[in-house]
């Protein structure tokens, strides 16, 4: 007895340590493995950071040149101070690596096509193994690439990035197995050594994220059903509406750049009937942002005051770390992005910089003519021309290397062909000119607004800058505001990229880049500020076709505040960007009650219209009128646009609000009011009844489920980078919305808050939905979201060394010295 005894232990013991070693599927979702991740010694407990943890310690460092000091305030906010410039990048990379090494490094595995390697091929219903093949085809590394080779041929950024690289790497070096990040215990693997080219990655991941909005694909197949008139009504490429960043009257030099349209572009470009899919992955189109600066003549004080929130995605950890730097140079403090040097939005002791996007298109198809499925020759200007090929191997966690042989062109790599898994089954090759493939240093403007004192610097350091195309908006102590959008930017006929274009000569090539002096432009204007939105940031007498997509109403309603007021505070100005009226519903709202017919609404429907017929306009958190009036526009666009897009079984892009809106004001008989489908021609009171009855089901069902209350039904989070439920903050109650200031969506919107009042002694503000450690165990992971949420702001701390030895607020020192 005494022996089964035994035998059953050993085998329940047995199984038990197999079973701990294991890495188990569930749901399609790979556990870590159970002994590794639950040890007491190394595992996940060993990332629960004490409230009243202790950040002080003196560290002997192999790469610093000097000595250097952080001292980190009560927010966790370390303001460096080294002996040198070298030094100083070299510590920023340390704290980016000690507080956000999985961040960084989950990042740059993500833009150089290598999530498989981690996740493999597919898990927890993503398909890990296309998104790779789509950044590979795409050209990231490639376009890192010819980024590295640009700042490490520049002696200020090879600096820069070396340091940079090295302090990341001296942190990674005494890592132990105990003290790696929660994220690295979960997926079972470890870090990797930083290089140059992950930085280089990086950065170009926030060149897709941001100039990679592109519609080729679903305009190419519009025009299968859409005349070109059609496709100007539905796809305008202005608003009526617009108040350009540029103010309109504005007189233009010139062009420049003398552009040859195609000879054939009437007959062939405008009127072709292909079938085409769509691309596998796009970045939410509302990658914008807002930015403003106004100048003495408006403010309390009589200094300029600037302010910055770029919309982007709502992550944990942050897309942002904020830090000061200050060497015997220089002073900048402001938001970082782990995984780059420098500040990247802030101030220094002389001035103020923040951008917005310039929604240009940069991305462009070309279809490409192959003489055999080899690929190895194509047809241009007459003649076959040979192939180059990029050979791109993909590691896949627990299965062969996948290889993509990716054939390169004149325009570029040809990201679709017959091969591409379940899409472009129309047997065809298409290569993407992408504007992030050729060589460029952003690096470098960074860095020289780090350290710019005046309006002189700020034209010189960001008159290198490429891509992606940015509103880069400036303001200094003496007095002076300026914006500039700023990029390499190939000059277009009109519609040129907004379709595939034929491959198979130079006609429809980009022909040049627009002339650096002819980019949109303003510097201290006599109404007393700037301000971009991510609007048109001209009329439509700029001589050049812009392309890309626009949104107008933020800007509209972000001039007509400027305009109107005085005496303006930082307070002032944190009440401004935290604005929820919807000036888009104010356009609307008289539309959809002058043409709704109420009689032919039911009891319940009344009331719903009751609601948003008396509401305020406002998106805060309770209003439900908000919810109303979203959940009757969105309706009222499919009543409006779905007969004719059901036209074809193809990909089509969506239409801006504001096309159907400005075509409602225009005409009341707007054409695509009319549904096809039926012999009778509705008009507009018939389907404003159609869409309302259509959205009452919508509101009756949110209004059982306690959710018609705005921030309820918006419900916004900011979601763990893996989308572990866990590790986000969800449910958030804020107002905010598209077309509003505050434009905080479901998962989008102000990633970083700042406003900076430029008097002597620098008073600024910010806040970002995080926080500074990207530890989930840890109080300062998600210790800002509350004050965001709440509409708040934290003072920002621009210390000078001696005032940070004695300043109440610091609570931490770190001495780094020399080994």
């Amino acid at each position: 007895m005494r022996i089964i005894s035994f035998l059953i232990s050993f085998t329940i013991t047995i199984a038990i340590v197999v079973i701990l070693n294991m890495q188990l599927t569930i749901g399609g979702n790979k556990t870590p493995i159970p002994g590794s991740f639950l040890s007491p010694q190394h595992g996940c407990w060993q990332n629960a950071e004490p409230a009243n943890a202790n950040f002080n310690s003196e560290l002997k460092l192999k790469g610093l040149e000097g000595n250097a000091e952080v001292y980190f305030d009560e927010r966790l906010v370390p303001h460096v101070y080294t002996d040198n410039d070298r030094d100083a990048f070299f510590v920023q990379g340390y704290l980016h690596a000690k507080f956000r090494l999985w961040q960084m490094d989950f990042q740059t595995y993500a833009a150089g096509g290598r999530l498989s390697e981690i996740m493999g091929a597919h898990s927890g219903g993503s398909d890990f193994l296309a998104i790779d093949k789509f950044f590979r085809r795409l050209g990231m590394v490639y376009g890192a690439e010819q980024t590295l080779k640009a700042s490490e041929a520049d002696p200020i950024t090879k600096m820069e990035t070396d340091a940079y690289t090295a302090g990341v790497n001296a942190y990674i070096n005494v890592l132990e197995p105990h003290e790696l990040p929660l994220e690295y215990k979960l997926l079972n693997y470890k870090p990797e050594p930083w290089t140059n080219m992950k930085t280089a990655l990086f950065l170009k991941y926030m060149s897709y994220d941001l100039a990679g909005a592109e519609w080729d694909f679903e305009m190419t197949n519009a025009k299968k059903i859409f005349s070109p008139a059609d496709l100007n009504l539905i796809y305008p490429t202005i608003q009526d509406s617009l108040d350009p960043i540029i103010p309109k009257g504005t007189v233009f030099e010139k062009a420049g750049l003398i552009l040859r349209k195609p000879a054939t572009s009437d007959s062939m470009y405008f009127k072709t009937n292909q079938d085409v899919e769509t691309t596998f992955l796009k970045p939410d189109k509302d990658n914008g942002s807002n930015n403003w600066a106004v100048a003495g003549t408006k403010t309390k004080s009589g200094r300029p005051i600037l302010c910055n929130d770029p919309h982007l995605g709502l992550n944990l950890p942050s897309l942002w770390y904020e830090m000061q730097i200050t060497t015997p140079n220089y002073s900048s403090y402001g938001a970082t992005f782990p995984g780059s040097p420098a500040v990247i939005i802030g101030f220094n002791d002389s001035s103020a910089w923040g951008f917005t996007n310039a929604m240009r298109d940069v991305r462009d198809y070309y279809e490409i003519k192959f003489k055999d499925p080899s690929m190895k020759e194509y047809f241009y200007n007459g003649k076959w021309v040979t192939t180059t090929f990029r050979e791109e191997r993909i590691k896949v966690r627990g299965q062969p290397d996948v290889v993509e042989k990716i054939a390169m062109t004149v325009f570029g790599p040809v990201m679709y062909d017959p091969s591409y898994p379940n899409k472009f089954k129309d047997d065809k090759y298409y290569a993407v000119r992408w504007k992030a493939h050729d060589a460029s240093n952003e690096l470098l403007t960074f860095t020289k607004l780090d350290r710019a004192k005046n309006y002189a610097d700020y034209k010189e350091a960001i008159s290198t800058y490429q891509t992606p195309g940015q509103n880069m908006l400036f303001a200094t102590k003496t007095g002076d505001i300026a914006i500039t959008q700023q990029g390499q930017f190939p000059g277009k006929w009109y519609r040129q990229g907004d379709f595939i274009m034929p491959g198979t000569d130079t006609a429809y090539a980009w022909q040049g880049n627009i002339p650096g002096g002819e980019n949109p432009a303003m510097y201290n204007p006599p109404r007393g500020f700037v301000s971009s939105a991510n609007q048109l940031p001209v009329d439509n007498t700029y001589p050049y076709y812009l392309g890309g997509s626009y949104p107008a109403h933020r800007g509209i309603i972000i001039n007509r505040n400027l305009n109107t007021m005085a005496g303006i505070t930082p307070q002032d100005m944190q009440q401004l960007q935290t604005n929820n009226y919807n000036v888009f519903a104010e356009m609307a709202r008289p539309l959809l009650l002058k043409y709704l017919d109420v009689n032919k609404l039911s009891e319940g429907e009344k009331e719903y219209y009751e609601k948003v017929k008396i509401w305020n306009l406002q998106n805060d958190i309770g209003e439900e009128g908000a919810t109303i009036f979203k959940v009757w526009w969105d309706s009222l666009e499919v009543a409006v646009w779905q007969d004719e897009f059901l036209q074809i079984n193809l990909p089509l892009r969506s239409p801006e609000e504001s096309a159907l809106l400005e075509g409602l004001l225009r005409d009341s008989a707007f054409k695509f009011l009319d549904d096809i489908r039926t012999p009778a021609k509705e008009t507009i009171n018939e389907i404003f009844v159609r869409a309302f009855k259509a959205a009452y089901p919508v509101l009756k069902e949110a209004a059982s489920a306690n959710k018609l209350a705005w921030a309820k039904f918006k419900d916004t989070g900011v979601r763990h980078l893996l989308r572990l439920p866990g590790f986000s903050s969800l449910h958030l109650p804020i107002g905010g919305g598209e077309h509003i200031i505050n434009a905080t969506k479901q998962y989008h919107g102000p990633s970083w808050r700042m406003v900076v009042h430029l008097t002597d002694e620098i008073e600024a503000y910010g806040v970002y939905p995080g926080g500074q450690s990207g530890n989930p165990g840890s109080k300062y992971y998600d210790m800002f979201v509350d004050t965001w949420v709440q509409g708040k702001y934290n003072q920002l701390l621009f210390l000078k060394r001696a005032q940070a030895q004695k300043d109440a607020r610091i609570k931490w020192k770190m001495v780094l010295l020399k080994a």
